[in-house]
């Protein structure tokens, strides 16, 4: 099987590599079955004498490999990063890792990274949400309007994101970025991501946009729907512009 031979190779590995780390894991889309012809080995590597954190891709008994090095405080800076921007890679690599080398230190990751996890994104504030209502606004405005099919291509790509992110977090939820996107929105509500899909599948095969039209408003409506007018970033509270 395909994980019992990634799980060989990379044990090997680290045998090799790094034989006095205080821990590592395997994670990425061959532990959790999700494994294609391009899929790489995700590897995480927690080693003390180290610098500091690094990444390094190459290949290895014809599996092509990603290292995630760091130090047993480096990688918790990492944690909170994550964590902080709502997309939580380290901590998700590291809870659902499959062990190459077992000891507390990765028992005490894994405990941490999974009460991340749990806890989920820190909540946006209102000022956030109406910061993040405007942008989304005016991706929607640009996208209405929008005769040329170039420009529409890439104005659709930018309001998937921007909706995405504005229904998960507001919703607690943790976000992600290319294919992460999708399985966010899966995590979310199954139902939900595939209307998700289909509307910005509708519009790149069809050209048609009430679908994606339909998802942004009723995103926004329990926020006080669509805003333009009267918002404002780092205008002065008094003066003669106030």
């Amino acid at each position: 099987m395909t994980i019992e031979r990634a799980l060989e190779s990379a044990k090997k590995l680290i045998r090799i590599r790094f034989p006095s780390c205080e821990a590592a894991v395997l994670s990425g889309s061959v532990v959790r079955g999700q494994d294609t012809a391009t899929s790489d080995l995700d590897i995480v590597v927690v080693i003390n004498e180290l610098s500091s954190s690094y990444r390094e891709s190459l290949m290895w008994q014809g599996w092509p490999v990603e290292l995630f090095v760091h130090t047993p405080t480096g990688i918790l800076d990492f944690f909170r990063d994550d964590c902080l921007r709502g997309r939580p890679s380290l901590p998700r690599m590291i809870s659902e890792g499959l062990p190459l080398t077992g000891n507390q230190t990765l028992d005490s990751l894994k405990a941490t990274a999974n009460r991340l996890l749990s806890a989920g994104p820190e909540r946006w504030d209102e000022d956030t949400i109406d910061r993040k209502r405007y942008f989304l606004t005016d991706a929607l405005d640009d996208f209405n309007g929008c005769t040329d099919r170039g420009e529409g291509l890439f104005i659709a790509g930018h309001l998937a994101e921007l909706l995405h992110e504005f229904v998960l977090r507001t919703s607690g939820c943790w976000i992600g970025s290319s294919k992460w996107i999708v399985r966010a929105l899966k995590e979310f509500d199954p139902e939900y991501a595939l209307r998700f899909v289909d509307a910005f599948d509708s519009y790149y095969k069809h050209g048609e946009k009430r679908g994606v039209i339909t998802l942004v408003n009723q995103a926004l409506s329990p926020f006080g729907g669509r805003l333009f007018e009267g918002f404002s970033i780092g205008k002065p509270l008094d003066g003669p512009f106030s």
